[in-house]
């Protein structure tokens, strides 16, 4: 086939007639402009896929339609499905049990409401990470140790947060299926094995706080006649029960959510304006990036803020909670949308979680900051009820964790101030803990694709996190002594931070899991290295708090020497993949180890809103490299630019790689 044939035949796949049925699906592409990319893009598809006209063409037309139509066949049902790679249909995970239906509206609105609300959920769920005890706790700490000074990190946090949180919604949106199951696909066995424990060792980790947290709850509002082990055990029982309610749909469960979100918002909105925080010096600490007269200890709890706001196991869960909508998936419009109005509400329930934090952050600052142990035990001695030697007279700095700022307000602001303190933790806490459980679930469904009954799966990823929760509440001997346990938490959560920004860049941006969403090289490279800066700082962090647990005696190294080397070398391994998956370097030699070798072309993720024959020249574009001049062509060949600035897969698309 010649060049001109080649180029007729993509203008009429292109154009905005779809002519006779031997076309195939009409979809709306611009026009491809010529430019050398593309001409390079047609010599190397031509040179391979030897399209000709007539019956194949009729062919091709029944195949596209055939696709299409089970295609809509999926979009008709009340369960997520997946199109297989033989046009079958495949049952998904059931943790979403039905799907939320989209209005459909006029296409001539710019913005609907009414969309908006149906797409309202996910996010708010997601935000729940950014409210749980563990961070509540690092919101007072920063408090009473900076005032309002790390209130621009706390913010910067919730920024940086928001768009990994959009890498998230994309993937589950565009590939219909979330990152445990795209991880699964993606990453040789070894690997993702190791992916995979890494993750459920966060999850863990992130549950114990959950857990702790609302157990510190029951203990602060029963005056101490609730023990810790027996708060763990009620906040199982609790969990469980919750989770049913998604059997009525998932609408109620996102209702059971926003109640618990307005709890919070009420109970720590009542402490703001109680204490009446300065709002000037609020302001300033909030937008102006500066730390005056800051010593090591401020600059710890600005890692710690990082460290306990983004949470590895928040990407997963948000790349699964988007599919919970009905999105016909074989429209391109609907597809855009959604992301759209994904991206507009989870903005919404970030802005909502920035603001309780504030209010948490902001009350400590003005109520605990440079006060002593014996300014705290004197307010006490004034209120009866309230155990005055949390506190002894003393003239050390005052500590603070969710029991003690508890008890704290109770000495300073009275009894009702401390109750409406342990509702807004028991409220942090039992969210936090259900939307733990859902991730725990997606995850061992993406990863090891067992088919259990859901009970059982409920069972297993609850009692996971409830063993060793149970361990540590019965070796505390009291809530006195959990003071470290939330640092010691975050650090677990630190270290296993990079399994989880690493790959969601690498899917994103991935053509082939992605196709012309895939994220713009500019956009890849910022997030990559937005992820390296909050990596290297929650790896500081960690190994401050480490050494200064163990000591730094020889044996100290080495016995850190071995755990240490693996981790580094996944991580490389991580960060390499990633660069592969960019198409800025190529392949290396471990292709050629088996257990460590990719296979990109036994990805079965579809496009259902492409037909076979465009499905075809974006595969040929990224199975071959296009010409010498291109750069960053990765072991699948695909080119991130040509020579001129102009996107490969721009000239497959007719339009760029979105930002």
């Amino acid at each position: 086939m010649t060049r001109h044939d080649h180029q007729q035949l993509l203008d009429e796949e292109y154009s905005e007639d779809p002519g006779p049925s031997t076309t195939g699906h009409h979809l709306d592409f611009e026009p491809i402009a010529q430019t050398s990319a593309e001409i390079s893009i047609e010599e190397a598809v031509s040179s391979e896929a030897n399209i000709s006209s007539g019956p194949k063409m009729v062919n091709q037309s029944s195949e596209n339609n055939s696709r299409r139509e089970i295609a809509q066949n999926a979009f008709a049902s009340d369960r997520p499905t997946n199109i297989g790679t033989d046009g079958t249909l495949e049952p998904e995970d059931d943790a979403l049990e039905y799907m939320v239906e989209i209005p459909e509206v006029d296409d001539n609105k710019l913005f609907s409401f009414r969309k908006l609300w149906a797409f309202t959920g996910p996010g708010f769920l997601m935000s729940i990470a950014y409210l749980d005890p563990g961070n509540i706790e690092s919101d007072l700490q920063s408090g009473a140790i900076a005032r309002y000074k790390l209130l621009w990190v706390l913010l910067s946090a919730h920024i940086v947060g928001f768009f990994l949180q959009r890498l998230a919604v994309r993937l589950g949106v565009v590939s219909g299926r979330h990152m445990a199951e795209v991880a699964y696909e993606f990453y040789p066995r070894v690997p993702r094995c190791i992916l995979w424990l890494m993750t459920e060792i966060a999850i863990i980790g992130s549950d114990m706080q959950e857990v702790i947290g609302t157990a510190i709850a029951f203990y602060l509002l029963s005056n101490g006649n609730i023990p810790l082990f027996a708060g763990v055990l009620i906040t199982m029982a609790d969990t469980f029960t919750f989770l049913l309610i998604d059997r009525f749909g998932f609408r109620k469960l996102e209702v059971l959510f926003a109640a618990l979100i307005g709890m919070m918002a009420l109970s720590f909105g009542y402490e703001f304006v109680v204490v009446k925080p300065d709002g000037i010096d609020m302001m300033k600490g909030m937008f102006i990036p500066w730390c005056e007269n800051c010593g090591r200890e401020e600059f710890l709890q600005g890692v710690s803020i990082v460290g306990a706001v983004i949470m590895p196991h928040n990407l997963y869960l948000h790349s699964a909670l988007v599919k919970s909508r009905r999105i016909d998936r074989t429209r391109k419009t609907a597809i855009t949308e959604a992301n759209f109005y994904y991206f507009v509400e989870s903005g919404i329930a970030l802005f909502c979680s920035f603001i309780i934090n504030l209010f948490v952050v902001a009350v400590f600052a003005h109520g605990l900051y440079g006060k002593t142990n014996a300014d705290v035990h004197k307010s006490c001695l004034n209120h009866e009820g309230i155990p005055p030697l949390i506190f002894p007279n003393n003239t050390e700095k005052a500590e603070s964790d969710l029991y003690k700022g508890g008890i704290f307000l109770g000495c300073e602001f009275g009894l009702m101030a401390m109750y409406v303190w342990g509702i807004g933790i028991m409220a942090a806490g039992q969210s936090s803990t259900m939307t733990g459980t859902y991730a725990g679930q997606f995850v061992m469904e993406g990863f090891l694709r067992i088919q259990w009954p859901r009970w059982r799966r409920v069972l297993f990823t609850r009692g996971m996190a409830i063993i060793p929760t149970l361990g540590v509440a019965l070796m505390a001997r009291g809530v006195e002594n959990l003071t470290g346990m939330n640092d010691l938490l975050n650090c677990v959560q630190m270290i296993q931070l990079p399994f989880a920004l690493i790959p969601i860049i690498t899917f994103t941006s991935h053509p082939k899991i992605m196709f012309e969403y895939a994220c713009s090289r500019t956009f890849q490279i910022s997030a990559l290295c937005i992820s390296m800066a909050v990596i290297s700082i929650n790896l500081y962090f960690s190994t401050d708090y480490i050494l200064n647990s163990l000591g730094t005696e020889w044996y100290v190294w080495i016995l850190l020497i071995v755990p240490c080397i693996f981790y580094v070398t996944f991580v490389l391994y991580l960060i390499f993949i990633c660069l592969q998956s960019m198409g800025i370097i190529k392949t290396g030699a471990y292709n050629k180890i088996n257990w460590l070798a990719r296979r990109d072309s036994k990805l079965t993720i579809q496009a259902p809103w492409l037909n076979s024959q465009q499905q075809s020249l974006v595969s040929d574009t990224m199975i071959r490299p296009v010409s010498g001049t291109d750069s960053g062509v990765d072991n699948l060949g695909f080119a991130a630019t040509s020579t001129n600035g102009v996107n490969r897969t721009a000239a497959v698309y007719g339009s760029s790689y979105i930002e």
